[in-house]
């Protein structure tokens, strides 16, 4: 019974959740805090400051954590599916149809949607870049981090840089952040620990496997866990590392890449869904539905197996000032991330004439200023891309 309230609370919560990561966290404090009192207040903000430290899509981490505290492993799995099953469906099936038609033949609407992305993704930078990067040094983390990938652009490289920012803020960055602490249901450190070492289990050994093993199935699932395993401040941060992995590879052409991005900005639920329109428009795909919901599992799966491994240890991890000074560094190189992933592809792709440009001021002053949502500025803009662009 629990569990099956736990599913139809989150997928109500992925039916109606607009708005991207720091908007969901407030519909689920809405909703898991003030109405169904499911957790304290104090021990919410206690989870939300955990799923900032891992990789992964903090908002889904949370749903998952609340779940697990409700109704064990089957809970968090059932919030998961619950969230994020509206969005994955929307998509698959944006995707596929897509698949049955030329997309030179929707060539206005669909340039409507790398447009609008743009303005998304400034807001974003703009958003994410207030808060993390409040100081000089910080600011100076993200400016480097932005160069550096500017000229070499590799997943292998954000790793290193992540790690080394890491190191920059232990040894000179300043943590004044207290977390709230109260009393959650984290389980037992044996499941944490073998779920701690599933995580990197997948991780090192799944490239090995793509080395031996011939196969498109499992080449999907090591890129995709990759990405979701190696993802520090939400959904956004993906798209580079996606972009990475399946645009080059000529899996999926940049426009429909850009396309299936502007989409998951207009409907509700995580943006790390966008991975199963990917694998449903791969053109080494055997099959639409199957290779969605593989390239959805293999994201989604890193920030399930940390959470679950994580919880019982946060504890004594929250109390580390290494650890957050660490993230303070991580956090900074971020937003420096975005920075050099707003250039390329985003508006390298998009922005080819004032008129698109004249677009993104308009989607972005409908964003930061009049503070419309993301979804209605997108239709908004596709619909009047179709116009402007005859």
């Amino acid at each position: 019974m629990k569990i099956f309230q736990v599913f139809m609370t989150a997928f109500k919560l992925g039916c109606t959740s607009f708005g991207g990561p720091i908007a969901h966290l407030s519909y689920f404090h809405d909703e898991y805090v003030t109405k169904k009192k499911w957790i304290s207040a104090h021990a919410y903000a206690d989870l939300v400051a955990l799923c900032q430290f891992l990789p992964g899509p903090a908002s889904s981490q949370v749903g998952m954590a609340i779940g697990l505290s409700r109704a064990g492993i089957l809970g968090a799995i059932a919030s998961w599916i619950g969230f994020t099953l509206p969005s994955a469906f929307i998509l698959i099936m944006f995707g596929l149809g897509l698949s049955y038609f030329d997309v030179s033949h929707h060539k206005h609407w669909l340039h409507g949607l790398k447009v609008v992305a743009v303005a998304v993704v400034a807001q974003a930078i703009l958003g994410m870049g207030k808060k993390l990067c409040p100081d000089k040094e910080r600011l100076t983390i993200a400016a480097i981090t932005s160069v550096i990938l500017l000229f070499f652009s590799s997943a292998f490289l954000q790793i290193l840089i992540l790690i080394l920012s890491g190191f920059i803020g232990i040894y000179f960055l300043q943590s004044k952040e207290e977390f709230p602490h109260d009393s959650i249901h984290k389980g037992k450190k044996t499941i944490g620990f073998i779920f701690l070492s599933l995580f990197f289990a997948f991780l090192f050994l799944l490239p090995l496997l793509r080395t031996v093993v011939s196969s498109h199935e499992v080449q999907y699932f090591d890129s995709f866990y990759r990405a979701g395993a190696l993802v520090f401040g939400g959904g956004h941060v993906v798209l580079p590392l996606l972009q990475a992995e399946v645009v080059p590879t000529g899996w999926v052409s940049t426009d429909l890449f850009l396309a299936g991005y502007g989409l998951s900005n207009v409907i509700p639920g995580p943006l790390f869904a966008f991975s199963s329109f990917l694998g449903a428009v791969s053109s080494v795909s055997p099959n639409g539905w199957t290779g969605g919901i593989l390239c959805l599992v293999a994201a989604f799966l890193p920030s399930f197996l940390l959470i679950v491994g994580a919880l019982p240890f946060w504890e004594g991890l929250r109390k580390s000032q290494k650890i957050r000074k660490a993230m303070l560094g991580i956090n900074a190189s971020v937003v420096g991330i975005l920075l050099a992933a707003f250039y390329n592809p985003v508006w390298t792709s998009a922005v080819f004439s004032p008129k698109d440009f004249a677009l993104v001021i308009v989607g972005f002053l409908l964003l930061e200023f009049w503070k419309l949502p993301s979804w209605l500025v997108v239709i908004a803009s596709v619909a009047i891309s179709i116009v402007i662009y005859i």
